[in-house]
């Protein structure tokens, strides 16, 4: 299967195929890039690759949570893209896809936000917990109360530290896949249900960015 990924939510921008289950060619960005480099970084990563349009079986993005420009500018890519070469989109959450690769019972993974904000999911045993805001109270939300050893993939070092006044105790781990959200995002999608259409595919946000009503006057 020939899978073309992209993914704007995770810091950077990245693109990557995967053929048959290994990546082929994969380009990496940090930063606000994807609307300037985005798309000559998919040419690229196509051209690297030596599979045309025609040739890929799907193609996959990452929904989020994670940067609200990037994720948008990813998605819209994705969405055009799929359109135009009537090709499957299959969307992927950002914790999915910086857990690939690990099976971690239990396991918080935390995608960071802007300065103080997180989104987080914890899984233990079956069952799922998930929130977004600022860092304590998102922790204390998804968290349970005991103090039992627990993975933690893709906290900051503000996050550990915040564990770490809650006494937790913490084995923190790095994504396994570079770039590690198209990349992963490549390999993962072969297993997972397109969307029913490219229009079904939404962005996941985590948390409403920062905003500042503006003052109604009143008319005299």
């Amino acid at each position: 299967m020939n899978v073309l990924a992209i993914d704007g939510a995770l810091g950077a921008f990245s693109a990557a195929i995967a053929v048959d289950g290994s990546i082929v060619a994969a380009r990496g960005q940090p930063g606000n890039v994807a609307l300037e480099l985005g798309l000559s970084m998919v040419g690229e990563v196509v051209e690297q690759a030596r599979i045309a349009p025609a040739r890929l079986d799907r193609l996959a993005v990452g929904i989020g949570p994670g940067s609200f420009t990037g994720l948008r500018i990813a998605i819209a890519y994705a969405k055009s893209l799929a359109q135009a070469w009537a090709c499957p989109l299959v969307p992927l959450s950002s914790f999915d896809l910086l857990e690939f690769g690990r099976e971690l019972d239990p396991v918080l993974t935390v995608v960071v936000g802007r300065p103080g904000v997180i989104s987080a999911r914890y899984r233990a045993g079956g069952a799922t917990r998930r929130a977004s805001g600022f860092t304590a109270e998102t922790l204390a939300a998804v968290l349970p109360e005991d103090d039992a050893p627990l993975s933690v993939v893709g906290a900051s070092k503000d996050v550990l530290a915040a564990l770490a006044e809650r006494g937790s105790i913490v084995h923190s781990l790095d994504p396994l896949v570079t770039p590690p959200a198209a990349a992963a995002a490549a390999l993962l999608a072969a297993s997972r249900e397109p969307a029913p259409n490219p229009h079904g595919v939404r962005a996941d946000y985590g948390e409403l960015p920062a905003a500042k009503v503006p003052e109604l006057r009143r008319a005299r």
